[in-house]
């Protein structure tokens, strides 16, 4: 099996008594390490003031969780009773729905393993839109249950998603005129689902490497099951982000810091991987439309100030993150600055020639 497919086909977790060579990272000690003082803010969505913690979650924080958000705690169970029943399937089964290079949906690794020598303890599910053709193939009878799931959690997430952004946004003091692009009709989502399979060794393997999420917000269920997700915390030490059986986890993502001129940062995550439990983690990636360029209000901009980032899409800046990977945000600053002068709306320097470095940036 060549490199590329390598870096897509998972092993085969269900017959492994020790963590191979190619999943061991040696270069990570203390890998389940974390500070146990800290704990990631926790907002109830009814709360009157809501959006002032949000504000204060996402500028020391970049994570919070949220409750009383509006999905059904029966949507949770079924969703990661789904989730369960493809990881179950036999390792033949789900290879007919691997994920082809180059392709976002499907069985598989996920992609930013080719950037590392060692491979992630997990396995993965991804999707836009309704998985009905692909998982077929496993279930040419019996799709339906899997199907109705995966459609009736990406509406009501959605309409989540749209939710909270409008919130963050609020917490800025942005009007919908301030983000022109931000409507329900211009936005994209993917949901992944995560599977970190009980692990014989887990100071040696490591189910999803440090990183921060390419999209606007990222919604985040974890099954309640043992600890697993953690968060670099205001401290810089590694945080717990303990289950909630009723919370939904809320990441600030790289789209969202470009948009709020560096305000809010996005979050550094890893998981974790457990000798006693299969945990599932199963993320829903939010943001604009592909193609659409965003960037940071003028509103944001003090006068005399500076934006940070160049506008950039979606499609753009996964491309280049798929190169720079925890360097993409620099790669997207840019150089020497460009100051706004918020009176005639015009930018100074040269634009032509940064948009030529960056291309740059892609060899």
């Amino acid at each position: 099996m060549n490199r590329e497919l390598d870096h897509l086909v998972p092993m085969d977790f269900k017959n492994a008594d020790q963590v191979p060579d190619t999943h061991t990272w040696v270069d990570s000690p203390c890998i389940n390490s974390s500070s146990s003082d800290e704990s990631v803010p926790l907002i109830d969505l009814e709360d009157l003031q809501a959006v002032e913690k949000i504000k204060m979650a996402c500028e020391n924080w970049g994570v919070f969780q949220v409750i009383n958000h509006g999905i059904p705690v029966a949507l949770f169970a079924e969703i990661e009773n789904q989730a369960r029943r493809f990881f179950a399937l036999p390792r033949e089964q789900k290879l007919l729905t691997l994920r082809s290079p180059g392709s976002p949906t499907g069985y598989g690794i996920i992609p930013i393993s080719r950037v590392f020598n060692s491979l992630m303890w997990m396995e993965g599910f991804t999707m836009s839109g309704s998985p009905m053709e692909i998982v077929r193939r496993v279930w040419p009878q019996d799709y339906s249950p899997f199907c109705t799931a995966i459609d009736d959690y990406q509406e009501k997430l959605m309409g989540l998603a749209v939710k909270i952004t409008s919130l963050i946004f609020k917490s800025l003091g942005l009007s919908d005129e301030d983000v022109e692009w931000f409507n329900p009709k211009s936005t994209e989502a993917f949901l992944h689902l995560n599977s970190y399979p009980k692990c014989p060794d887990p100071t040696r393997a490591l189910g999803m490497v440090a990183h921060t999420d390419s999209s606007l917000i990222t919604l985040l269920y974890q099954s309640n099951t043992d600890r697993g997700l953690q968060v670099i915390g205001p401290n810089h030490n590694w945080v717990d982000v303990e289950p909630i059986s009723d919370a939904i986890v809320v990441n600030v993502s790289d789209l969202l810091q470009i948009t709020s001129n560096g305000r809010f940062k996005s979050v550094t995550h890893r998981a974790i991987v457990s000798e006693a439990h299969h945990r599932i983690s199963i993320p829903f990636f939010f943001g604009p439309k592909i193609d659409v360029n965003i960037s940071s209000p003028l509103k944001l901009i003090n006068d005399g100030d500076f934006s940070m980032y160049r506008p950039i899409s979606w499609k753009e800046y996964r491309e280049i993150k798929g190169v720079h990977f925890d360097k993409a945000l620099e790669a997207v600053r840019f150089n020497n600055s460009v100051v706004i002068e918020k009176d005639n709306a015009q930018t100074t320097g040269n634009e032509a020639s940064l948009g030529d470095n960056v291309e740059a940036l892609k060899v």
